[in-house]
């Protein structure tokens, strides 16, 4: 039936061509945008995962930073001890020296005197971002620090972040209070000295009343120039060992590092599996749309002009 009043073809093909616009709208935006879940209301349960895990990696960005300054600290620390181990083991040299007949021991203090100097100048310029794991006083005294290592998220929801822990106690170097060295502190080189002495046959531990810093071969004889030479062998051990700690915190925090980067690229990997927009496809899509697009007009043109067919009746 052909009414003048209802264009039933007309009506049905302009529902079509606004259906296809509508497609090639929101292909249109997803090809301009690069993303099929823009907003909430394109995919309300993507969005807020995609949302969420953004807002993590801004999180394990500010990690990425905290652990860079964490490697710079470790490296600074670590190289304060490697260059008081080469100085203690000169100091080392120059007491093997002293020891034999006819040397002028008090040169050889003085030689020393400018090495314990230079102990001090490498700890006191030990510092990065305020920070000086191995030399303590009133206003920066040994503690446990803590280097933000990651941010984690649970099923829960629940976040925390992992810390990597390191006593500075364990490589502080010297410990000053207002009254000086502090001869019974943590400082490898303020403290007074201790080591095992195994010389009788037994394992004893013996001690000395002075401290690196303290050391004064000038009136030393024999006997207590080999003392000496016992206990600054002592404290190189225990500096080496310290050394060996700061070196594996920062072999940890380069894997952590290197970890959470490879985190940050998982995290962004499977954003995009949820809200990136196949351009292939899209595209494709497009092509399609434009097609049907073009056949609805075609349609509708047709469905018009029907109507117009009716005039020819009454000429």
């Amino acid at each position: 039936m052909t009414s003048i009043l209802t264009n039933a073809g007309a009506t049905s093909a302009l529902a079509t061509l606004r259906s296809i616009n509508s497609d090639m709208e929101t292909t249109q935006s997803r090809i301009a945008s690069g993303a099929k879940v823009e907003k909430a209301s394109d995919n309300a349960a993507y969005w807020s995962i995609a949302t969420t895990m953004r807002s993590d990696n801004k999180s394990l960005a500010t990690v990425q930073d905290a652990l860079g300054l964490g490697a710079a600290t470790t490296d600074v620390a670590y190289t304060a001890l490697e260059s008081s181990i080469d100085v203690v083991d000169t100091i080392k040299a120059k007491i093997t020296a002293a020891s034999e007949p006819g040397v002028d021991k008090a040169k050889v203090q003085k030689e020393i005197d400018q090495l314990k100097d230079q102990l001090e100048s490498i700890a006191k310029s030990a510092s990065f971002s305020g920070q000086n794991w191995v030399y303590h006083d009133q206003n920066n005294t040994a503690s446990t620090q803590a280097i933000v290592g990651s941010f984690n998220r649970d099923s829960k929801d629940n976040v925390s972040l992992t810390t990597l822990e390191y006593n500075t106690e364990d490589s502080s170097l010297i410990e000053k209070d207002s009254a000086g060295y502090v001869t019974n502190g943590k400082g490898l080189l303020s403290s007074n000295i201790s080591w095992t002495d195994s010389s009788t046959g037994a394992d004893a531990t013996a001690s000395v009343n002075y401290s690196v810093m303290g050391l004064n071969i000038e009136n030393m004889d024999t006997d207590e120039l080999s003392e000496a030479l016992s206990a600054i062998d002592s404290v190189l051990t225990k500096m080496t060992d310290s050394a060996a700690d700061i070196g594996a915190i920062n072999s940890r925090i380069d894997m952590q590092t290197d970890f959470v980067a490879d985190l940050m690229d998982s995290i962004d990997s499977g954003i995009g599996k949820l809200v990136d927009a196949d351009m292939n496809e899209e595209s494709t899509r497009l092509k399609a749309l434009q097609t049907q697009q073009q056949l609805g007009i075609q349609a509708l043109s047709i469905a018009n002009s029907s109507t117009q067919n009716i005039l020819s009746l009454f000429q």
